[in-house]
Order: C-alpha cells, then structure tokens, then sequence
C-alpha cells in the first residue's frame, strides 16, 4: 500500500528568490506550505548574483523597465509589493546595504544574507523546504495537485528559466505548463553577451577594453559601458540591449556623440597628426587603433578633407555592428519568453483556466533590466502569488 501523501494548502516547486518569497509571504500569513527543489542549496542563482553581493532591487524600479508580450501585465504586482517594501524587509533583518550606480543596491557584506533573510522568513511562516527532491510526475485529480509524495489544492511554479544551467536551472517550467495546457513564449537569453563574425571580428582582438556608449537596437537606448571580447561584445550596455536585440538585425554604438567637432578641431591643433591620434584622445588606445584600421585614412588629418572626417565622425557616433548571434542560456542572466502572462491573473499569479495553479518569477514572460529588476520581479510576483494562497486558505 502506498504511503499516504502529506497535505499541504500549497506546494512551491523551486526554491529561488521567487519561490522562498511566495513561500515567506504565504506562511507568514497562516498558509501550511511546501517548497520542493531538486538543488541541494536554496537560492543559488541568488547567492552568485552582484559579484556575490546580490544586486537585491533597485531604485528605479518601474513596469516600462521590463519586457513581456503585455507590458501592462507587471502593473499589478509591481505596484502592491515595491522596492521600498522590499528594503523595509531587508532593513528589519539588520542587512547594510549601498547604492550603486542607476538606482542599484546591494548587500555591504554578501548575497547569502538575502537568502539567510528568506529562510528565516519562511522558518518563521512554519515552511517546509525539501532540498535535494526530484519534482517527478505532478499529478491533479479532484482539484489537488500531487507531486513527491506531498499533495495540496494550490501548486506554484516558481522554477525560473533555463539561464545558467550550470547552477542547476532547467526549462522544467515550460513543461509543467504545457502539462495544464498554458501557451509558453519561446524561451530565449536575454541580458546577455553578443557574437560578432565576419570583418566585425577585427574588434575581437581587442578584447579586454571597454568604454562608454550609448548602444541602441530598435528603440531601445541604453547609456553604460560595452565591452569588446574574444567572441564579441558584453558589458551593461550590450547586456541590456540584448534583450531587445532580435537575430538578423544591427545594432548600433555611439562611442562619441560629438565626434564631428573633436576631428574637426584635432585637425586644427595637430594637423601632421594622423587619425589614429586624434581618435586616441576620445577613446581607450587599442579602440582607437581598431576603428583607425576599419575607416582607413591614411593622410594626415590636415590633409583630409571635412567630408572624410565627417565620415570618420559619423562611424564613431553611430558604429552598426551586425551580431551573428548570443552567448546563449550559458552566459544569459535571465531568459526572455515563458509561460503567457495572458494565461495569469496579474494581481494573484493564478492561472485562468486551472485554479490553485500559478506561475511567478522568470518562469513567466517577464524580463527587467540589468541592475536588481528580476530580483524585484521575483519578490512582487512572489508576494502577489502568496498573498493570495493565503486569503484563499482564510476564504475557505
């Protein structure tokens, strides 16, 4: 005979930073809760995150920052459970923090303490975390769902996208969605590095040297540093434009935006000088000899005239570059795509036509930006999600 399942009001699958909120949020709020993962650790994507300080959310956390199908879907959520609730949560735990650069904030010691943070949490909500369990087959019959000898009326995926793999994550989600019939958007890497080939490798030999841009890809603008590499372009800018970036199409780098009147007036003070030196007193030395080779002028700059060095300026305030591809999941710090957020209710998470079943985190079509916005995303979709579980038990 079989064992008799453990009743739970809810089982969490995954036990990231979305998963161990929704679990906190839930059990704090009198839900009997389960949180099930196959990794031996809890928060692992959490404890590598920031350098290891865990960029936890950011200032300027707003819905046009993030990506989905429906940009309207984060409203919700985002506006119930913000930024400044968030850092209450951390503040109240004793955890010092700094910010960075664009609204960013981090730990002052390490990312575990936000994951020590969560854990405490759900210790306090009376949580049970099973480490180390396969999910296995979910089953849902007489409007409760099973899964590792554990049953409950409410089942939460919250098992994120298969970005960084290395740290154990898989498309698991998609799967368990398709299972119960939700439409998925195909999953793709986002905040992640660019390939180049072709005459564009020429800039693979300088890799190592970064610089500000502006790096544009559609309508998307992003002001940070790039980075060249051995196989292409990474760094904030090309990391957030990434996201934006689809496969065939350029994109574009504004190393200089008034580099017409810099060669103009270089050509005045120095004009024995070649383009090389002109270029070098605007950008990192081994940059400059690169884009000195690919414009080719090689008179001295008094001896060009204005429309040479136009088209020298106007390469440095709109370089197109024409990716050849991604890094992939391997490099991604996020996937775009995931489960349809038009199959969710944006205030609870639950899905439309299977209730007790929800969705939150990057599971879900939602991607923010490079600097604590998926953290952010992770904590208001969790909360969202276990808030309802909870008024859902109250109710009965």
């Amino acid at each position: 005979m079989s064992p008799t399942p453990q009743t739970f009001d809810a089982i969490i699958l995954g036990a990231g930073g979305a998963g161990l909120m929704a679990a906190a949020a839930a059990g704090n709020a009198g839900a009997k809760v389960l949180v099930l993962d196959h990794a031996s650790e809890a928060g692992k994507k959490i404890l590598i995150s920031g350098g290891g300080r865990c960029n936890f959310t950011n200032l300027n956390i707003a819905p046009d920052c993030y990506l989905s199908d429906n940009p309207h879907f984060v409203k919700s959520a985002l506006s119930r459970y913000t930024q400044w609730d968030f850092l209450s949560l951390v503040e109240s735990h004793g955890i010092a923090w700094h910010e960075k650069t664009l609204g960013q904030l981090f730990c002052d010691e390490s990312a575990r303490q936000i994951v020590q943070m969560l854990l405490d949490e759900c210790r306090r909500g009376g949580v049970t975390i099973g480490l180390s369990t396969p999910i296995g087959e979910i089953a849902h019959r007489d409007g409760r769902f099973q899964v590792a000898g554990a049953t409950a009326p409410r089942l939460v995926i919250a098992t994120g996208g298969p970005s960084i793999p290395k740290m154990g994550a898989t498309g698991r989600a998609y799967a368990i969605a398709a299972q119960f019939g939700l439409t998925v958007i195909k999953p793709r890497p986002a905040l992640v590095p660019l390939t180049l080939g072709g005459e564009e490798r020429l800039f693979n030999e300088i890799a190592g040297v970064a610089c500000p841009v502006e790096a544009r890809a559609g309508q998307a603008r992003f002001n940070e540093a790039a980075l060249f590499t051995h196989k292409g372009l990474s760094g904030p800018a090309i990391l957030q434009i990434s996201s934006y970036w689809s496969p065939g199409e350029p994109i574009s780098l504004c190393l200089c935006a008034a580099a017409s009147d810099a060669l103009i007036e270089a050509k005045r003070r120095m004009p024995r000088a070649h383009l090389k030196a002109a270029l070098s007193e605007l950008l990192p030395n081994r940059l400059a000899d690169a884009l000195a080779a690919r414009i080719g002028l090689a008179a001295p700059l008094g001896d060009l005239p204005h429309a040479e060095l136009e088209r020298a300026a106007a390469m440095l305030s709109d370089l197109t570059l024409h990716p050849t591809g991604t890094e992939g999941f391997a490099k991604a710090e996020v996937t775009a795509g995931g489960i349809a957020t038009e199959a969710l209710s944006s205030k609870t998470m639950e899905a439309r036509s299977i209730p007790g079943l929800y969705a939150i985190g990057e599971a879900v079509d939602v991607t923010g930006w490079l600097g604590g916005y998926n953290f952010q995303w992770a904590w208001s979709s969790g909360a969202a999600a276990g808030k309802a579980i909870a008024e859902a038990v109250r109710a009965g």
